[in-house]
């Protein structure tokens, strides 16, 4: 048995771990500030008049706001004067307002109103009917369908150029979250591993998971995946997952939030003996996931890191390309408040690596009908080069380094 997987009782496992996120602070209010004068800066540079950010990730990040987009609009207007302003159901201020980190107008609507007319004067009375209107890239259709009813004239645009122009290059305290965030969840994984037995049912392990990101100070699980034996050769399971047996291969792909900043790691490694061909597809895993790390050095293109990981697997005879066996999708993905968020490890991908952008690193290796192996770390952009979040796992017969 490889070390430190197995031998253990849940409740030594949990016993190992202590709250790890009472420590950590979140946004301060200084900074969502700081975020509003980028996204002028941007909107100047484009052209714009005016940015809905939509209630989700986007009003989160700019205004702290952390509420649910639903068919009700909940919504910010940021104007290119400088000026917020907040678009809510009149019913819902009681609720959404003491979330508000910065202040700004407050707009109003009863159920039988229109809100999309509210946002169309606003905007209009700024920079009249030719406005330029950026909205947000996550929003429901109907809220641009809304606006374009109201105010046909308007320029409509997609806000991303200002919403992942900010977020794409996060700050010394986004890091900071989301390395606490990686630290609590992969202390989760060490656990997890070593209460592992014969028999047991992957819900019964994304349960304890669950418990264990709850111990170490998350709300629990953001998201969870165990696959066990040749379902791991599926990257995002399968409907009928079997019971854990001697021999098969292990994933655990999982990840909590802190401060509204996600973690997201997984671990592959065999319960009992590993065979040779599983010591040598995790070893190319291994070095497919070093290839691409070194090849993220500043400036160059994010596509770079994919065709490095892909190069190498290649070589090794898989592929070529998204072929199996072999790497079925891209090379990894950003992360900050949404678990997969720009920019992209992918082919076709052209933007240069930056100091602070914050990626997965996951060549997933897939053998259709055997298993799957897939390491995932994630890295942040610093001056000179990358660094690691968390380390990549050990060995095979060590995957924690114990």
């Amino acid at each position: 048995m490889a070390n430190g997987i197995g031998g253990t009782s849940k409740e030594e496992a949990l016993n190992t771990l202590h709250d790890m996120a009472a420590s950590v602070a979140p946004i301060e209010v200084k900074e969502y500030q700081q975020r509003l004068d980028k996204a002028l800066s941007l909107m100047q540079q484009h052209q714009l008049d005016a940015v809905l950010l939509n209630a989700g990730t986007n009003l989160r990040y700019f205004t702290g706001v952390d509420w649910y987009a639903s068919e009700r609009l909940v919504a910010a207007l940021l104007l290119r004067d400088g000026r917020l302003l907040y678009v809510l159901p009149h019913f819902e201020i009681g609720s959404i307002k003491p979330r508000m980190q910065l202040a700004g107008e407050i707009l109003s609507w009863q159920e039988h109103e229109n809100p999309y007319q509210l946002c169309a004067d606003a905007i209009m009375a700024l920079a009249g009917e030719q406005a330029r209107l950026a909205i947000d890239e996550s929003a429901q259709f109907f809220i641009a369908d809304g606006i374009r009813q109201v105010a046909a004239s308007f320029q409509l645009s997609n806000a991303k150029v200002v919403t992942a122009g900010c977020r794409m290059q996060k700050s010394a305290a986004e890091l900071a979250l989301i390395q606490r965030a990686m630290d609590m969840t992969l202390a989760v994984h060490q656990a997890t591993a070593s209460m592992l037995y014969p028999g047991i049912s992957t819900a019964e392990v994304e349960r304890f998971i669950d418990q264990a990101h709850r111990k170490v100070g998350a709300s629990g699980s953001y998201f969870c995946i165990v696959l066990f034996g040749s379902d791991t050769a599926f990257p995002h399971g399968v409907a009928h997952p079997k019971t854990l047996e001697v021999g098969d291969m292990v994933l655990i792909d999982t990840g909590c939030r802190l401060h509204g900043y996600l973690s997201d790691i997984t671990r592959s490694y065999v319960f009992g003996e590993a065979t040779a061909k599983q010591r040598a597809v995790w070893q190319h895993e291994k070095n497919a996931q070093l290839a691409a790390f070194a090849a993220a050095t500043p400036g160059a293109a994010c596509q770079q890191v994919d065709r490095a990981a892909r190069a190498y697997l290649q070589q090794q005879g898989y592929g070529p390309d998204y072929q199996l066996p072999g790497l079925p999708h891209r090379t990894g993905h950003g992360i900050g408040l949404d678990i997969h968020e720009w920019p992209y490890l992918v082919e076709g991908n052209s933007t240069p690596l930056a100091t602070g952008m914050c990626f997965s690193n996951e060549p997933m290796l897939v053998l259709p009908g055997e298993f799957g192996v897939r390491l995932e770390d994630h890295f942040y952009m610093a001056e000179h080069g990358p660094v690691w979040f968390t380390e990549p796992a050990h060995s095979i017969d060590n995957p924690f380094g114990l």
